[in-house]
């Protein structure tokens, strides 16, 4: 019995993490994605909500919205393609503080879940099927060619 569980363990390890890191990518850029979608959508309600339910400190309502929006339409693409992720994972991290701290405290298994995933990310990269590691590549090769020939 333990070898079989030994080869099915073997086995599950041979998955490739970049399908994951993959799927990671695009599960927590869409909820942002989605999030600006319906921000500029429907932007006086989101001025609205800025201002009567999110009410953050220092920010000017429709100010605070644009910021979000251009973060949460700006960002995910990023992340969608995995070119610069590990910078991309950076203010949508910001932007799960400031969610956590002044608008949705209670909403923590989100913002931990949100959080875990882009923490990994920042931590591991986006995985082999990214534009990251296209450039690495090429990035390698110059620099292999480049040694080769002094």
């Amino acid at each position: 019995m333990s070898s079989r569980l030994a080869a099915i363990h073997a086995r599950l390890e041979r998955f490739p993490s970049s399908i994951i890191q993959l799927a990671m990518r695009i599960a927590v850029g869409a909820v942002f994605f989605k999030s600006g979608l319906l921000k500029v959508g429907s932007w006086e309600f989101a001025v609205q909500l800025f201002r009567d339910e999110y009410k953050l400190p220092l920010l000017d309502p429709a100010l605070a919205a644009h910021l979000a929006a251009a973060v949460e339409l700006g960002v995910p693409p990023f992340l969608f393609v995995g070119l610069a992720t590990r910078i991309a994972t950076l203010p949508l991290l910001g932007m799960i503080a400031v969610i956590q701290i002044f608008v949705y405290p209670n909403a923590w298994n989100d913002h931990l879940l949100w959080g875990s995933v882009l923490v990994f990310l920042l931590t591991r990269g986006p995985g082999a099927i990214s534009v990251d590691e296209v450039i690495a590549k090429i990035w390698s090769r110059r620099a292999t060619g480049h040694a080769a020939a002094v």
